[in-house]
């Protein structure tokens, strides 16, 4: 088992030994934004952020005695 550990290993480690590694960069950007945001439209992103996340469990929540009554019926 630990044949197979170092042989994996060392394939993992042949491209580091050869320096051919890829360098990534992120693209930060460190001025302020060409437009600012206004109240309004903050408040309408994390109105839509609030409700894509939270809606789909409302609604199973809501929904929570079908769903029982469908899956009791199924097993009978």
């Amino acid at each position: 088992m630990s044949g197979l550990l170092r042989g994996i290993a060392r394939v993992r480690a042949v491209p580091v030994l050869r320096g051919s590694t890829i360098t990534q960069r992120a693209n930060l950007v460190t001025r302020p934004a060409k437009e600012a945001l206004g109240p309004v439209e903050t408040t309408a992103a994390l109105a839509i952020f609030t409700l894509a996340i939270l809606g789909p469990a409302g609604w199973v929540l809501s929904n929570l005695e079908n769903y029982k009554k469908r899956d009791s019926a199924g097993s009978e």
